[in-house]
């Protein structure tokens, strides 16, 4: 069944009401953290702080968030007032004397964690971008682009990151090209960068080159450099969340590009492969594991159902269906959004939780901690709205 024109304008208001009047208000400001800078983000189903460490990776996205709002819903003081804190927070504590960035770092930014990827180093690059737009700071758009490059670099290859052990079964991870193609996607809409096209396009390339798998309908987590499957436990291992928020960064970069035509059928079968592998028929919802063959999978976790991949299913699903017109995607829609917002929010203290059983029931009451912050929630429902709003003001011209 499609959505009528009514039914988008009611959706819209929908994210919007509970982006401005449920989730930010959750965080912020209460999480501004006068004395040292940056977030307090560890909260409990109250609000309560658990921990005052600070997760870099989340400093950088709680950033980048208010610095977007302010950019894009309202000039409003205390979104910009934060966003300073963040912005000064990263700047001071968060790179190494090897300009690596920590994982996770005290309260006042002493280290405590260094990871062997480069993603704090991709959300400071969004954050910079979004800040240097809200505030014309020359110095953080530098800043933007001059990470951005060293992101390409360890993308690359072509500068080390912090050593690991491979051992003799190397791979890739779908996580490096599609992370930087939204940073790129981000860069690009903020500051700009000559450098973003190109870049994105090799990222899509080498998604669907290598990890995009028609034969067997299925988006891998990890492959072989080559591109080959790794018939072990970790490399059958698939995350669909994951894979659907990579669909619906390139259905993105399909509407920026006209809705080109090639990046709509990649982006939508990437989300068909996993929609069908991820969706859970008894309970619903999306499970957080599945192995490429039905095996077995290794991580206990593997049938709960986490916010995050929710919120990206959401954002796809809506995006392929106002793209190709395919009631599938509406319907698929209505599915996702009519469970996430039925089980996972917390009517009584606002925002998410984080952590469901199969079955729904509640594994954990935690709001914050290194993994969940004000990131994956907020973005769906802003970038809901803002994709809404413009399908109808198109419509209605």
């Amino acid at each position: 069944m499609n959505y009528s024109i009514e039914d988008l304008q009611q959706l819209a208001g929908f994210y919007k009401s509970r982006l401005l009047d449920d989730t930010v208000p959750f965080w912020f400001p209460r999480s501004f953290d006068r004395d040292h800078g940056g977030f307090l983000l560890m909260r409990d189903a109250d609000g309560s702080l658990i921990d005052d460490d600070k997760a870099v990776w989340i400093q950088g996205r709680a950033t980048w968030l208010l610095s977007t709002l302010y950019n894009t819903v309202a000039p409003r003081p205390e979104w910009l007032d934060g966003a300073n804190l963040g912005y000064e927070f990263l700047n001071r504590h968060c790179f190494d004397t090897d300009d690596h960035m920590f994982f996770h770092v005290t309260r006042d930014g002493r280290p405590l964690r260094k990871r062997r990827y480069f993603f704090s180093e991709t959300f400071y690059v969004i954050a910079s971008a979004a800040y240097a737009q809200a505030t014309d700071n020359i110095r953080a758009a530098h800043l933007a682009r001059k990470v951005f490059g060293d992101c390409i670099a360890y993308a690359a290859g072509e500068r080390p990151l912090p050593a690991k052990y491979t051992g003799t079964r190397p791979s890739k991870g779908i996580g490096v090209p599609m992370i930087m193609i939204n940073t790129a996607q981000q860069l690009r809409a903020t500051i700009g960068d000559q450098r973003c096209d190109e870049w994105i396009s090799r990222w899509i390339e080498e998604i669907e080159r290598d990890f995009v798998k028609d034969d067997i309908a299925c988006v891998m987590e990890q492959v072989a450099p080559n591109g080959d499957i790794i018939d072990h436990i970790d490399g059958r291992t698939l995350n669909p969340g994951h894979a659907i928020e990579g669909a619906w960064f390139i259905l993105h970069e399909a509407a920026h590009r006209g809705n080109d035509p090639h990046l709509i059928k990649l982006g939508c079968r990437m989300l068909d492969y996993m929609w069908a592998r991820g969706w859970d028929e008894e309970y619903g919802g999306i499970f957080y594991f599945r192995d490429v063959y039905g095996k077995p999978v290794q991580e206990y976790w593997q049938d709960m159902k986490f916010w995050w991949p929710h919120n990206e299913t959401i954002i796809a699903t809506l995006l392929a269906y106002l793209l190709t017109g395919d009631p599938k995607y509406a319907g698929w829609h209505r599915l996702v959004h009519g469970y996430a917002y039925s089980k996972f929010p917390d009517e009584t203290h606002g925002e998410w939780f984080g952590y469901l059983h199969r079955d729904g029931g509640v594994a954990q009451p935690a709001k914050g901690n290194l993994f969940k912050g004000p990131f994956h929630l907020p973005r769906q429902e802003w970038y809901c709205t803002h994709l809404l709003d413009s399908h109808l003001k198109k419509n209605n011209s």
